[in-house]
């Protein structure tokens, strides 16, 4: 599958992207909805440690870079799991946040979280574009043990070339984790059908990932999990909530609002549908099943 970059066919609707306060909204309640995290540290507490262990055999520190991690919770817990299982490395940890919010949070999060002795903390407020722009420009020869991308390689231009220049700077037992949404969820079916009234262009999912791996001969590990959005509340016109939860799947700034009336019908129909969403105990609950996907260095 061939992707449109950022910029081309845009959307006539506004996106959610151009209001950061309506975004951020919308970013936590749609995770104060969603059970995506929790399968996360499940991943980091049962195979993480393990994927690991060849990066980790002999050395005292473990040289980490994260990609737009958001608040930072998930990296901090990430770096636990690692830490539980060797207890005697240390982790040089550069994180890359180009949302000032979150990148305060970030920092926040660290300075106010006892037992973080292990974890050395650098920032750079940066996009992934800016970030490779700064290490090429700086000639840095430094090699890393594990590179995280936390459901973000949907806003990089070219997630081909993203993905091997993050190749090229792993050591030889590196290891870059992608988290990266299935092509064959409830969320991605609606954006594979509507993509050009939301964002104006596809973004990359976890088949697309691979297909692009497979092609290059590199080797890769996934591993699936299962997570589900409680969309209940986008059914009720007018409740606030339901619309940050629209505004978040379709990256349309207030949707409900914006977008014409067989637009919105069409989109509550597929997000009802069975091809989509599972109603349990009286709650709609959206698939939105994602791919941990683990690449090994450049071949």
């Amino acid at each position: 599958m061939t992707h449109p970059s950022l910029h081309s066919m845009p959307s006539t609707l506004p996106s959610v992207h151009t209001d950061g306060g309506r975004y951020r909204q919308a970013y936590q309640h749609l995770h104060e909805c969603c059970n995506e995290h929790q399968g996360m540290r499940d991943f980091f507490k049962n195979e993480l440690p393990d994927i690991m262990s060849s990066a980790l055999n002999g050395k005292s520190v473990l040289n980490v870079i994260v990609f737009g991690s958001g608040s930072g919770h998930l990296d901090l817990d990430m770096l636990s799991a690692i830490h539980l299982k060797y207890p005697e490395v240390t982790v040089a940890n550069e994180v890359v946040e180009p949302s000032t919010h979150f990148f305060h949070q970030y920092k926040d999060l660290v300075s106010q979280t006892p037992g973080l002795d292990y974890i050395n903390c650098s920032w750079k407020q940066l996009t992934v574009e800016e970030f490779e722009k700064d290490w090429k420009e700086n000639e840095t020869t430094k090699k890393v043990d594990l590179i995280h991308m936390f459901q973000m390689l949907y806003y990089v231009k070219d997630f081909r070339h993203t993905i091997s220049f993050l190749q090229s700077l792993l050591n030889k037992n590196g290891k870059l984790l992608i988290s990266i949404q299935t092509g064959d969820n409830g969320w991605s079916r609606l954006e594979k059908k509507y993509y050009k009234e939301f964002a104006g262009w596809l973004c990359p999912f976890s088949d697309d990932v691979k297909r692009e791996l497979d092609a290059k001969g590199q080797r890769y590990q996934s591993y699936c999990l299962q997570s589900q959005v409680d969309i209940t509340e986008c059914f009720n016109e007018g409740d606030k909530n339901g619309d940050l939860i629209l505004d978040y799947i379709t990256e349309v700034l207030n949707f409900r609002k914006s977008a014409s009336a067989e637009l919105k019908a069409g989109v509550l129909e597929m997000l009802g549908h069975p091809d989509c969403s599972v109603k349990s105990n009286g709650k709609i609950m959206l698939d939105s099943s994602s791919e941990v996907i683990v690449i090994d260095p450049l071949i």
